[in-house]
């Protein structure tokens, strides 16, 4: 079985985020790049069928050399492949159509995405793919397993979780439960010094549209002062309620 893990090169939740030009652009400077948490859960999750099953992995990932350094971590985590194609992700459509391509080129049986990156959270670049490509597709999954060419997977639904059975070629967008946190694979010594020897392809982006584009970010407005009441205060603190805050 061949499976493609896409990978996407987000900035960690710890980082300061700022916005450039006239707030319509992410500013990099300073911010650490890590592997999207639905991203690693899916691979965590490859690397268990290459472990029971001979799967081979591959990740890929949409990005300029900057993003390499994510790759290679994926690669050390035990991933046999990668392969970058060298283009800007300018939106979630480019992106699909990229992956699209190494797709139907590579011949991948199972292709693990994560719902959604945790920079734009669009969750629209797996179902994108599956639309282009005509696969199957199963979104919020958060369990899967592989029999021949049959797979039995579940995802999350509202008040619930909803059982599958399908057929490969399959994508999913994958989210924890896939694995636990507890399950997710740190680099050994090993594994990143294997990872510099391993096979990382650069292909050339083909000819997509960019179907949207970013006017303005907008960072969430400050938290306003607190205001304190005492327990003599029960009318100033039931009008605050009614006519600042607006939730009674």
């Amino acid at each position: 079985m061949k499976i493609l893990v896409c990978i996407s090169h987000v900035p960690d939740t710890t980082s300061k985020i700022n916005f450039t030009n006239g707030d319509a652009e992410f500013d990099t400077n300073g911010v650490q790049f890590v592997i999207n948490p639905n991203d690693e859960f899916g691979l965590t999750r490859a690397i268990w069928f290459q472990e029971q099953q001979g799967a081979n992995v591959t990740v890929v990932n949409v990005g300029g050399a900057d993003t390499e350094p994510t790759l290679r971590k994926a690669l050390a985590i035990g991933a046999n492949e990668a392969i970058r194609v060298n283009a800007t992700p300018t939106d979630g459509f480019f992106v699909a159509t990229q992956l699209a391509e190494v797709i139907k080129n590579g011949g991948y049986d199972l292709v693990i995405a994560g719902k959604e990156s945790l920079d734009y959270n669009g969750g629209m670049v797996p179902g994108m793919i599956a639309g282009l490509l005509g696969y199957n597709f199963l979104n919020s999954c958060i369990s899967i397993t592989v029999d021949g060419n049959t797979v039995k997977a579940s995802r999350e639904i509202d008040g619930g979780k909803e059982t599958v059975s399908t057929t490969l070629p399959l994508i999913i967008g994958g989210q924890k439960g896939l694995v636990e946190e507890k399950d997710l694979r740190i680099p050994n010594m090993r594994g990143i010094m294997t990872a510099r020897t391993k096979v990382l392809t650069i292909l050339e982006p083909v000819s997509a549209p960019s179907e949207t584009k970013a006017v303005k970010f907008e960072k969430p407005a400050p938290k306003s002062a607190v205001k304190l009441f005492t327990v003599d205060q029960l009318d100033d603190l039931v009008n605050a309620l009614h006519n600042e805050a607006k939730v009674i």
